[in-house]
């Protein structure tokens, strides 16, 4: 009987598990956290398209921009088209002030692009937080009709 508690019963070979290096893909060496815009493109857009309730960004939004964001979102003004999901393209990012991030993003709708724009602030607590949201050039003022 064997002693060694490492291998199967059984098993005569000496080897044990082989040691594979790691591949590393390219993609994993150049991965570098998200940047706050990006990831509120990503969370605006699930909401606007219905995917994500809007209760979903609270504590992410300050001022009007929940308010805003609870009268729009019923409307999903980035709805599904023709089947199509919504899917962010692009994403920058310019910060005018300290603690201030002024973004863009362009949105495709299955053969439809569309502009959003939004604005971060970050507050006393270091985390950054959605203060304004533009889509397509309006204003998502609450009460509004949202534009189609």
């Amino acid at each position: 009987m064997s002693t060694d508690r490492t291998r199967p019963s059984g098993r005569r070979d000496q080897g044990g598990p082989r040691s594979v290096p790691p591949q590393r893909s390219r993609r994993l060496q150049s991965h570098r956290p998200q940047r706050p815009h990006q990831w509120f493109a990503e969370r605006l857009l699930a909401v606007l398209s219905g995917q994500r309730p809007v209760h979903w960004m609270l504590g992410h939004t300050i001022g009007e921009a929940y308010d805003q964001l609870a009268e729009l979102a019923p409307s999903t003004p980035l709805g599904s088209t023709r089947g199509s999901r919504p899917v962010l393209r692009h994403c920058r990012g310019a910060q005018p002030a300290t603690g201030v991030v002024e973004a863009f993003a362009s949105i495709a709708e299955g053969d439809r692009v569309r502009a959003m724009a939004f604005r971060l602030e970050q507050g006393p607590d270091q985390r950054w937080r959605c203060a304004a949201v533009e889509l397509g050039g309006e204003r998502l003022d609450a009460g509004a009709p949202g534009p189609r």
